[in-house]
């Protein structure tokens, strides 16, 4: 039996997260300039993709002006209302979902946080807003997912689920990159890359990498990498691996400890490449440079 494939997207975030977008219904509505909503509240998330028109969300007393290609997604438990401000009326696709816990099977409410994990600091935000163009993928899957929710053929739930977790992924790679877009323009990307440089001094006994970082502070490798030497002047591994060879030196210097320990003690994999690292940061190796550290102490004393 030929084994199925998963598309990559799809394959990483069944093996990565324990809490999966579940959608608790979809519809496809027009609205017209005389309809009207009275405010309403859910326990789960809302997201709502604008087709055609203009109309306005008030939440929790914030106006959020959408149009055509316009996507906000609304927090549970945010009391909201939308009012059409097109005389030719609104057409919508809308979402509710929630999250399912894959470990305790049962419906969870969860932050957005742990849906996208680079929001930072905008917790308590009651929505998030966001533009993207009419071929983009999001738009694409979001038409295919609402007609196989209609499709009743065998298989049609299980695949509707996958359409899901890819809309997800979609969604959370665009929220990314409209969030470096929108901190390249002020001074937050100084205050992350900051941040990152402290997570690095607490963490470079460990075995992380530039992804680990790049995580913490909720950006892409590639842009972090750039952010971090513009700011620093140094690529972020330098830096690591900087703070690696400088804790190494110290060891080898007022302790006996070998070289092979002190190599996963600083965060190495292994001693080769510890070796290799020590040498190109002091110009010796680990053995060279505990013996003249040595020697030196011999001629001090």
């Amino acid at each position: 039996m030929e084994e199925t494939i998963l598309p990559k997207a799809w394959e990483s975030l069944l093996k990565s997260a324990d809490l999966v977008p579940v959608i608790v219904k979809s519809i496809e509505n027009f609205y017209d300039s005389s309809w009207s909503m009275e405010p309403n509240i859910h326990d789960w998330f809302e997201m709502v993709y604008v087709k055609k028109g203009y109309a306005v969300f008030e939440i929790e007393k914030q106006s959020a002006p959408i149009g055509p290609n316009d996507i906000i997604i609304i927090r549970p438990h945010r009391t909201h209302k939308l009012i059409v401000s097109s005389t030719e009326g609104c057409e919508f696709i809308v979402f509710s979902f929630t999250f399912e816990n894959r470990k305790n099977p049962q419906v969870s409410e969860i932050s957005m946080n742990d849906f996208l994990n680079f929001v930072r600091g905008s917790e308590t935000e009651p929505f998030i807003k966001f533009k993207v163009n009419q071929k983009n993928e999001i738009i694409t899957l979001l038409d295919r997912i609402v007609r196989e929710k209609k499709n009743e053929d065998i298989g049609s739930e299980f695949y509707s689920y996958l359409l899901v977790l890819e809309l997800f992924v979609l969604l959370s790679r665009a929220l990314k990159m409209q969030w470096e877009d929108n901190i390249s323009r002020g001074t937050k990307i100084k205050e992350l890359v900051g941040a990152s440089v402290k997570f690095i001094e607490n963490s470079y006994e460990r075995d992380i990498s530039i992804s680990d970082i790049s995580k913490y502070v909720f950006l892409s490798p590639g842009y972090y990498t750039r952010a971090f030497k513009e700011h620093m002047g140094v690529t972020p591994i330098n830096y690591l691996l900087k703070l690696r060879v400088e804790r190494a030196k110290e060891l080898l210097a007022y302790t006996d400890k070998k070289a092979g320990d002190i190599a996963l003690e600083t965060g190495f994999s292994n001693q080769q490449r510890f070796n290799a690292i020590f040498k190109k940061f002091t110009g010796l190796t680990p053995t060279q440079y505990k013996k003249v550290v040595t020697n030196n102490k011999t001629a001090v004393n």
